[in-house]
């Protein structure tokens, strides 16, 4: 299982757990049991064709998945995913 790492904002969907264990052999297979486990969450990370939405960064044991193979980068056991609203202002 892969541990995932929630931001605040998010932590209404899993029960203000700050992290919480998911399995998967993909991110992207990892965010879908997310979803299954914690409903509504999904819908804050990806988009209605299923990628991840623009403001949010996801880091696959701290490498962001875009430089990787995005939602098809491989999981193991012990993996961490740490899930990172953008932030924008000025």
């Amino acid at each position: 299982m892969a541990l995932i790492r929630i931001p605040t904002p998010l932590r209404s969907y899993t029960r203000n757990e700050a992290e919480v264990r998911v399995a998967g052999a993909t991110v992207g297979e990892v965010l879908q049991n997310l979803e299954r486990s914690y409903p509504g969450i999904g819908a804050r990370l990806l988009d209605e064709k299923g990628a991840v939405r623009r403001y949010v960064n996801i880091f696959h044991n701290d490498e962001d998945i875009r430089f990787l193979k995005e939602l098809a980068t491989p999981v193991a056991e012990g993996d961490r995913i740490t899930i990172v609203p953008a932030i924008a202002g000025g």
